[in-house]
C-alpha cells in the first residue's frame, strides 16, 4: 500500500493533502490501536530460548532500510565467527510453519521477498510465531537470531533492540496508525531500545537524544556500479522516492522512475506497461533486489536489479552494541 499525502509531515494541518477532517475520524481509530498495543506489551511474558536475539525494527510504517540493516548487523555477527541467522514473519508469502529460506528452491510467493533477499547473503528463516520459530533455529545450532521487524511484538525476548530510523521522515505527522504512520508512541518504542540507527542525513531527532540510548548512523549505499545507459526504473518499497534518489546519485542516466506500493506485486500488464515505457526512451528497466525477487523468473532476466548495503559510519560502535551478544553466544 501506498502511505496517505496527510500522513507526511510538514504539511500545513489546514491544507486538503493533511486532511483535517480524515485526521480527526480516524482519532478514535488511534486512540483504540494504541491502546491495543499498550495491553498485549503489558500483559505478554516474553520467551527465552536459550540464544542471543537481536531485533532490528522500527516506530513506523513503510521503509526505512531496516532489511540492509539487518544483513549487515547478521554479517558482523558472521565475521566474528558467530552462526547468525536472519528470522523474519515472512510476510507476502503463503507457506506455513517455520522454514529455512533456501534461494533456487522457495520464492517470493512462498516465503516473502524480504526473506529471500536476506538469504541471498546468508542465513535466513521465517515463521509467523516467532517463539516456535526461534526454538527450531536454536535446535538446528543457530547461535544469535537476528530477527527482522518485531519491534512490537512481545513474544520474544530480546537481548538488543534497534530502532532504524529514517532521518529524512523520523515519524511522519507523529500520530499513531491509522491517522498517521506510527505504530507506537515514539516515547514508549525508545524506551525499549537498546540503540537507535539513524538512516540516511538529518538531525538526531530530539526524542531520540530524549531516550539517552547510543545513536548510530548509517547510510545505504550500493555494492557496485550503476549500470550504463538510459535506465527506467520502478520500486514497489516503502518510499519508492528514496531508490531513485540513490540510482541518480549514482550517476544513473535515469529517464523515467515509476513507484509502487510496499511489497507490491506485479501484473502482467503493468510489466508490459513498463517494458513499453522503457523502450519508448531505448532504455533498460532497473528496479530494487525486493522487488527484483517478486519478479516472475523469465522477468528476472529482462529486468537489472541495483543491489545496495547498509554501511555504518561508526563500525566500532556497532561492534560494542554487539560485543555482549557475540560473547553469550560463545558461552
Amino acid at each position: 500500500m501506498k502511505a496517505p499525502h496527510f500522513w507526511s509531515a510538514g504539511l500545513d494541518p489546514r491544507s486538503r493533502e493533511a486532511a483535517p477532517l480524515t485526521r480527526l475520524l480516524l482519532s478514535p481509530l488511534a486512540f483504540a490501536y494504541r491502546l491495543g498495543v499498550q495491553n498485549k506489551l503489558d500483559n505478554a511474558v516474553p520467551v527465552r530460548v536459550g540464544i542471543p536475539v537481536v531485533c532490528v525494527g522500527n516506530l513506523t510504517v513503510g521503509g526505512v532500510g531496516k532489511t540492509p540493516v539487518v544483513a549487515a548487523i547478521r554479517g558482523v555477527l558472521t565475521a566474528q565467527g558467530v552462526r547468525a541467522a536472519t528470522l523474519s514473519r515472512g510476510y507476502g508469502g503463503g507457506a506455513k510453519g517455520v522454514i529455512r529460506v533456501q534461494p533456487g528452491t522457495h520464492t517470493a510467493a512462498d516465503v516473502g521477498d524480504e526473506p529471500l533477499m536476506l538469504a541471498a547473503s546468508g542465513e535466513s528463516w521465517i515463521g509467523r510465531d516467532r517463539v516456535a520459530a526461534a526454538r527450531q533455529m536454536q535446535a538446528d545450532g543457530v547461535q544469535v537470531i537476528v530477527m527482522d521487524d518485531g519491534h512490537q511484538n512481545p513474544s520474544l525476548y530480546k537481548d538488543l533492540s534497534l530502532v532504524v530510523i529514517d532521518a529524512a521522515a523520523p515519524f511522519g505527522n507523529g500520530h499513531l496508525l491509522p491517522k498517521g504512520p506510527l505504530r507506537e508512541p515514539v516515547s514508549d518504542g525508545l524506551a525499549r531500545a537498546g540503540g537507535v540507527v539513524l538512516m540516511g542525513a538529518g538531525d538526531v531527532p530530539g526524542a531520540a537524544l530524549q531516550a539517552g540510548v547510543p545513536v548510530l548512523r548509517a547510510s545505504v549505499a550500493p555494492t557496485g556500479a550503476v549500470p550504463g545507459g538510459p535506465l527506467v526504473a520502478f520500486a514497489g518499497i516503502g518510499r519508492p522516492i528514496k531508490f531513485f534518489d540513490a540510482l541518480t546519485a549514482a550517476g544513473a542516466d535515469l529517464r523515467e522512475a515509476v513507484g509502487y506500493g510496499d511489497h507490491h506485486v506485479y501484473s502482467g500488464s503493468e510489466l508490459k506497461f513498463l517494458h513499453r515505457l522503457a523502450e519508448s526512451h531505448g532504455a533498460r528497466l532497473i528496479t530494487t533486489t525486493k522487488d527484483h525477487v517478486r519478479l516472475p523468473q523469465a522477468e528476472q532476466q529482462r529486468v537489472l536489479a541495483f543491489p545496495v548495503a547498509a554501511r555504518f559510519e561508526d563500525a566500532g560502535a556497532l561492534d560494542a552494541l554487539l560485543a555482549p551478544i557475540i560473547t553469550s553466544a560463545n558461552t
